[in-house]
């Protein structure tokens, strides 16, 4: 069995909301805080529920998403 990493660069990530538009589990948020550009950067809100699809890295304008796969025993 595999479980998903996702990470976000949120000092890259300039907050356009693709990201959680696409991802059919809506895992992902935008947050409260702003980086250090002046954008509110997306986040994942439940880690465990990533199906690793990659939609999310996929429409990211700016590659600020990663996937990591890890297996489970």
């Amino acid at each position: 069995m595999a479980k998903f990493q996702v990470r976000f660069d949120g000092d890259v990530c300039k907050g356009c909301g693709l990201c959680c538009e696409f991802c059919s589990e809506k895992i992902i948020a935008m947050s409260s805080h702003i980086n250090s550009a002046g954008y509110s950067p997306a986040g994942v809100e439940e880690q465990d529920k990533c199906i690793g699809c990659r939609a999310c890295a996929l429409v990211c304008p700016d590659g600020a998403i990663e996937i990591f796969k890890e297996e489970v025993a």
